[in-house]
């Protein structure tokens, strides 16, 4: 029995011996690669089925969406409604997602039950029919949705300050009208899908407490399905020549939405793990300079973030907030003053061992389970990073110094190199 007159010995995150589990890879007899954790406590697993079909593959807008969200909406054999009430039936989920390069499909269950949903995922992948009905109902939905968003500063941000990132034509820069839900057809549809999902690249992330015949079960419902190799074409990005942006969404606004952001390497980058650590100190957190300075200090605002997004090709470091419309302008000074602070003034021991901390604290919460250790593998496989980044990246993290963070923040955090754009 532990002596619990002595308190335990606190260790700093830092020193933790931070491991990922290993997955182990499986190749269906029609070459489709699955990566499993076999992991957890609980007789559950999921099972995301990732494809090539985001709508950086389309050539009419919010056909990949569209889509995706459509695949369990009826086949020749079962309507949605037969669909949804089987995979209730067995307590399941089956979500899916659509992102820029690829879209998902994703089964939640318990493991027993796999052999008698597969099937249906199956039928979902193969028979999609997409009807006309569920089409017109999607559209009408989606069309009042925007209607609405609109009127919001905060999403009218979002889009343009993509599309001054990365132009109005690139995938990450575009976006929706409403008139684009009018020309969506089913014929389009169901091209798409069958180029990009009955025909095209699928790669399977299972994690769970797994059955002793997957392999078995996965070919018998993927191992025959006609799959291509499908490429992601890389496209230029066309920046906006302008920088500065301020746009009235409502006369009548009391808040402002405020956005600066760069474009950044993708995950490749070897300054990407460093440059994290650096945004952490930044805006990364609770405790980052911005919160400090902005929220608690100036009391601009409820929040302030910065963030590196998660692309899989162009990437891009975003500041974002919302504050009151008089102290917009005030807000981005602020931002900048913090820029400045970082490129003249090396982060000090004790902030950054907090940082640190927080950082592989973080991420060890986050290996709390089969799913978030797939999660972690899954943006590895797809970033094509290797199977030893996340031991590299844990060493950067552990290793980078208060130099090494002023030289990333005069070479990444110059003011003229951001974008500015606030919505009232």
């Amino acid at each position: 029995m532990p002596d619990r007159s002595v308190a335990p010995i606190i260790v700093d995150a830092i020193d933790f011996d931070l491991q990922l589990k290993p997955y182990e890879k499986l190749v269906l007899k029609n070459g489709v690669e699955v990566y499993t954790i076999n992991a957890g406590p609980e007789e559950v697993l999921q099972l995301e089925c990732v494809f090539y079909a985001g709508n950086w593959m389309e050539e009419q807008p919010l056909v990949a969406a569209t889509a995706n969200y459509l695949l369990k909406n009826g086949t020749t054999k079962h309507t949605a409604f037969q669909i949804n009430e089987y995979i209730d039936y067995y307590g399941a989920f089956l979500n899916r997602a659509c992102y820029n390069e690829t879209a998902t499909l994703t089964l939640s269950t318990l493991t027993k039950h796999l052999p008698q949903l597969l099937p249906v995922v199956k039928d979902i992948l193969t028979d999609a029919q997409m009807p006309e009905a569920e089409l017109d109902l999607y559209k009408q939905t989606m069309k009042q949705r925007l209607q609405v968003n609109l009127k919001k500063g905060d999403f009218v941000a979002g889009r343009l300050i993509d599309t001054y990132l990365f132009g109005e034509d690139h995938p990450y820069g575009k976006f929706t009208h409403a008139e684009d839900f009018d020309k969506l057809n089913r014929d389009t549809l169901l091209q798409f899908y069958k180029k990009y999902y009955q025909q095209g690249k699928l790669i399977l992330f299972v994690a769970g407490r797994l059955p002793n015949n997957l392999e078995q079960l996965l070919n018998d419902c993927f191992g025959d399905l006609q799959m291509q190799n499908v490429t992601v074409p890389p496209i230029a990005i066309q920046p906006a020549a302008e920088k500065k942006y301020r746009i009235t969404n409502d006369e009548n606004g009391v808040q402002g939405s405020v956005r600066l952001a760069r474009p950044f390497p993708n995950r490749k980058h070897p300054d990407f793990t460093a440059v994290q650590v650096l945004n952490t100190i930044f805006g990364g957190f609770f405790g980052s300079r911005l919160m400090s300075n902005i929220r608690e200090e100036k009391g601009y605002t409820y929040g302030i973030g910065s963030y590196l997004l998660n692309n899989l090709q162009q990437n891009a470091w975003l500041i974002s907030t919302e504050a009151g419309k008089d102290v917009c302008e005030a807000t981005i000074t602020e931002v900048y003053k913090e820029m400045e602070i970082l490129r003249n003034e090396p982060v000090d021991d004790e902030e950054l061992l907090l940082v640190k901390n927080y950082l592989l604290g973080s991420i060890l919460g986050d290996l709390d389970g089969p799913f978030q250790i797939i999660g972690r593998w899954k943006n590895a496989v797809l970033h094509g990073l290797g199977d030893d980044y996340f031991k590299k990246s844990i060493q950067i993290i552990k290793d980078i110094t208060p130099e090494e963070l002023q030289k990333l923040a005069n070479q990444y955090l110059l003011p003229d190199d951001f974008y500015e754009l606030v919505v009232v």
